[in-house]
């Protein structure tokens, strides 16, 4: 909406000073004559902007301009700008909104306090795109046009029609009833209904998306962490194995970055762990419990403790001593 944009250019000039039009431009991204109009519809309302010419010239303020928002105390302002440094925006397309709402915190804040919160946000880190073994966090991006519609169809409660990517299936055409939108570890998902059963859709995988002008059929409220954690519940008991191991404390971080999810997991009498982690199937269980060596016991199933007996049989036999 153009009066949220004037309201972010005003900001902008109010927190870094002289700008160009082309730096405004970008930062609010729009074109630079819009933003030449908006300066011109600001001015027309009575807000002292002012243009300098010249090689540094701009646009600025009047100093001790300064707009009426909402206050909020310094631990406030400084809860909202650490959580708003993450990337969690970027799953649901709301990168611009935050930038937005940021400029607005900030410009909320005392005078005072406002140098003091700018640098203590600086100090924390919220979900970087690597970690310590420095392996960088692959994200697919979901198209703004893409997300946009999913947004409109979850909020105004309307059916909505996807073009979804299973995995391992041609994209398909499917019209289904939004329930809500969430987030983990910076994926995003889609829980929705589809002629009234529980489906739930990565939002990566999406490769388009129109909202509809039906109703779409969904009870009128919703626990979503509840309904999360039933369909993870279910997830988890379809198509999946199940498995007890014994693991080296050590190597419990490598275990559960190869396994589907933790289901329990305690100590073990000799100082290692007991866990019951699930794996995709058979296969993948084998594969994650060869990769950590004497570092793990499988204990259940015994299909997979087999399976694994005969693999270090034939190394032992590769390998050994010739006669």
């Amino acid at each position: 909406m153009r009066a949220d944009r004037l309201v972010s250019l005003v900001l902008l000039l109010r927190q870094r000073g002289r700008l160009t039009a082309d730096t405004l431009a970008r930062e609010l991204e729009v074109s630079t004559r819009t933003v030449l109009r908006d300066i011109e519809a600001l001015s027309a309302a009575g807000v002292p902007v002012y243009a300098e010419r010249g090689r540094h010239g701009g646009f600025g303020l009047l100093p001790g301009f300064r707009t009426e928002l909402t206050g909020l105390n310094h631990d406030e302002a400084l809860a909202l700008l650490t959580a708003g440094s993450g990337r969690g925006e970027q799953v649901f397309g709301l990168g611009s909104a935050l930038a937005s709402a940021m400029r607005k915190v900030v410009d909320a804040l005392p005078e005072s306090h406002r140098a003091t919160a700018s640098d203590a946000v600086q100090r924390f880190l919220v979900e970087p795109e690597t970690d310590l073994l420095s392996r960088r966090l692959a994200n697919k991006e979901v198209p703004d046009t893409t997300m946009i519609e999913v947004r409109r169809a979850v909020l105004a409660g309307r059916k909505l029609r996807i073009h979804y990517a299973a995995t391992g299936q041609p994209p398909q055409w499917r019209t289904v009833d939004p329930i809500g939108l969430v987030t983990v570890r910076d994926r995003g998902y889609l829980l929705a209904t589809r002629s009234g059963a529980d489906r739930t859709y990565r939002l990566s995988r999406m490769l388009a998306a129109e909202e509809l002008p039906e109703p779409a059929q969904r009870p009128t409220r919703i626990d979503l962490d509840r309904a999360w954690r039933e369909r993870c519940a279910q997830f988890l008991s379809s198509d999946h194995i199940a498995v007890l191991v014994r693991v080296n404390p050590r190597r419990r971080e490598e275990l559960l970055n190869t396994a589907v999810a933790v289901r329990a997991e305690e100590p073990d009498a000799d100082g290692w762990l007991r866990l019951e982690v699930t794996f995709q199937d058979l296969r993948h269980a084998e594969w994650a419990l060869w990769q950590l060596s004497t570092g793990a016991e499988a204990l259940s199933p015994r299909s997979l403790r087999t399976l694994l007996h005969n693999r270090a049989a034939t190394m032992v036999n590769r390998y050994a001593e010739p006669s």
